[in-house]
């Protein structure tokens, strides 16, 4: 009896762990069957383009302009969605106004020191580097090594 319940068990376990890879399949498949021209995806070896052309079981990719390669449907692993580009809050500028005019009032804004400014004085500083052994000492003629 004990037999029988660990084998019903297992094979419990087994088809929950299928049915989730038949359902995972399923919406990859769908996926696949939805793409249309300009869609912008990611094959499985992570090649990144955009979907070009779309014929039966063949898709042609646009990976950089002029440059179109062709793939089976099954390559396709993902759609990639576009970068949103991040809007600028107009409350922060205007907070930001508020600080530059409060330096403005106090002539502070010379105090204020950049990361550019910083770097731009520290290239001011030169160093002399000479590009030949002019300024070396002459090597010994007798083949023995300094002991300087």
């Amino acid at each position: 009896m004990e037999l029988f319940l660990i084998l019903a068990i297992a094979l419990g376990a087994l088809w929950l762990m299928s049915s989730r890879t038949r359902k995972q399949q399923r919406v990859a498949q769908e996926f696949r069957n939805n793409l249309v021209p300009g869609d912008e995806v990611m094959t499985a070896s992570g090649l990144l383009g955009t979907v070009v052309a779309v014929e039966d079981d063949v898709i042609t990719l646009e990976s950089s302009p002029g440059a179109h390669t062709r793939w089976i449907r099954a390559a396709i692993a993902k759609k990639i969605d576009p970068p949103v580009e991040e809007i600028d809050d107009v409350e922060d500028d205007a907070d930001l106004d508020d600080e530059v005019d409060e330096l403005d009032d106090l002539d502070q804004r010379d105090a204020v020191v950049t990361d550019a400014d910083r770097i731009s004085r520290a290239n001011d500083d030169v160093i002399d580097v000479p590009d030949d052994l002019s300024s070396l000492p002459p090597a010994r003629k007798d083949g023995e090594p300094d002991t300087k």
